[in-house]
């Protein structure tokens, strides 16, 4: 992977199940892990989190090809995959390890989210406001093995995630 000219990010859209697998098939994505961050647990275990106890989202980690896609295309894919006006929630997933938001590195992944949101608002796709949180990106935790490629190995698993128009 050294001699690709790759980036990640990593995202918080409610059961990262879903995300992952419209990730996988996304041009440009590398890699996807699922995973827990935004808590102050260590370790933190899907019992943990799934508690809603320990201020973790369950998030998606993705790692891509920056000549392939961009952050921009990344986000904007998103936020077609999930109802970003809802606040700690995405269907039947309730809690605020089922949140919105985006875990930023640095200031030009800030500005790139800043901006995406911005456009998603003027697009007025949704009946509310996005509600996604910006967030410093914190220590970010595998999920266990059996949450990994979940629906790929489980392919009549729950997912609350489509593909919006």
């Amino acid at each position: 992977m050294s001699d690709l000219n790759t980036d990640y990010i990593i995202l918080a859209g409610g059961c990262f199940w879903g995300m992952e697998q419209l990730f996988q098939k996304f041009e440009g994505v590398i890699d996807t892990d699922v995973g827990y961050t935004g808590g102050k647990l260590v370790n933190p275990t899907y019992n943990d989190v799934k508690t809603g106890t320990t201020n973790h989202a369950e998030a998606l980690k993705i790692t891509f090809d920056k000549d392939k896609t961009d952050l921009g295309k990344i986000l904007h894919f998103f936020f077609k995959i999930h109802d970003p006006t809802t606040v700690n929630r995405q269907g039947n997933d309730i809690g605020t390890q089922y949140r919105s938001a985006i875990f930023l590195r640095d200031q030009e992944q800030r500005e790139i989210a800043v901006k995406t949101i911005a456009e998603v608002e003027k697009l007025e796709r949704f009946n509310g406001s996005v509600v996604t949180e910006l967030e410093e990106e914190r220590e970010f935790y595998l999920a266990e093995d059996f949450h990994q490629d979940y629906l790929l190995n489980n392919p009549n698993g729950y997912t609350c995630h489509f593909i919006r128009k």
